[in-house]
């Protein structure tokens, strides 16, 4: 068996880990100022947006520590470390974020049916106040949120809620100006069916990454047309190719060699290998090297006969 090994350091990510706490102290603040507005103002629309803070903050929690335990080294028994904590959260976040949304469309769809007279300036006010707070914690995430999962899904948890104070503020507005009480359901549903969407791609990695799917970026035949360039083997097969978190790409697989080579030749073709592997994105690679085996499952009879 060969391994080959290669390590990323992410530097970045104390620096994400405290945006990530700054954001968790700054949604604590908006969420019980727009709990209390919505209490004083009478308005459901700002008492669910405090609820949809909350699950924010929730979520943030939830990020924040993963984050922190991802970064934890391997030991004899968690081997892969703690890599995975941070899929896990993105995968709960995201599916929490899914069952909020519902929960206002169902709201919204009553507030349709039964409007309710309202206080707009309590509206306006705390909605304004949501806009920067949210605004600033978006901020904050934008960079990390393009290549970490668990960040992504915070992010768009803030992003929701940027867009849900706007909402607020617009319908307040609305309420304030010409007495459109119809207004604040309305944009609550668009909100909610935008959530749903941006949340759904999120379950969809994630659950792909924990069930051990191949990378979408990266397919077999590619792998195979990386082989083929080595003359001395013959064919790849019992090929297993699986994501360890957003950046860790793992590659398990038999080869046959044409001919029995010596361990120091076999360790130069298999470090030229891995070297060829890393660039279409492949960080670990495990093999077994055979000779003359007949492969049952030969990939997928495809792979390279010279």
């Amino acid at each position: 068996m060969d391994h080959h090994h290669h390590h990323h350091h992410n530097h970045d990510s104390d620096i994400s880990g405290g945006k990530l706490l700054f954001s968790v102290l700054l949604n604590v603040v908006i969420t019980a100022a727009q709990f209390i507005g919505g209490i004083l103002s009478g308005s459901l629309a700002l008492l669910s947006d405090a609820l949809h803070n909350f699950s924010d903050v929730m979520s943030l929690v939830i990020s924040y520590y993963a984050h922190r335990l991802s970064h934890r080294p391997q030991n004899i028994r968690q081997t892969f470390g703690f890599k995975r904590a941070e899929i896990l959260a993105a995968l709960f976040n995201a599916s929490v974020l899914i069952a909020v949304s519902l929960y206002l469309i169902v709201e919204s769809i009553h507030r349709f049916l039964d409007p309710q007279a309202i206080d707009s300036t309590w509206v306006m006010a705390l909605a304004a106040l949501g806009i920067a707070v949210n605004g600033l914690s978006a901020w904050l995430l934008h960079r990390d949120a393009g290549h970490n999962l668990n960040i992504r899904s915070a992010y768009l948890h803030l992003m929701g809620d940027l867009m849900t104070s706007f909402a607020v503020l617009a319908g307040g507005a609305m309420i304030y100006f010409y007495g459109w009480y119809w207004i604040d359901p309305l944009l609550s549903l668009l909100i909610s069916f935008y959530l749903i969407r941006s949340s759904y791609g999120i379950v969809r990695e994630s659950g792909s990454m924990l069930m051990q799917f191949s990378p979408e970026h990266i397919s077999v035949d590619t792998i195979v047309e990386k082989v083929k360039i080595f003359n001395s083997i013959e064919s790849i097969h019992h090929i297993h190719l699986w994501q360890l978190d957003d950046e860790t790409v793992f590659l398990e697989a038999r080869l046959n060699f044409c001919e029995d080579l010596t361990l120091s030749a076999t360790n130069s073709i298999l470090h030229d290998l891995s070297h060829a592997l890393e660039e279409i994105g492949i960080s670990h690679t495990t093999f077994q090297c055979e000779i003359g085996k007949e492969g049952r499952e030969q990939v997928l009879e495809r792979c390279v006969h010279h």
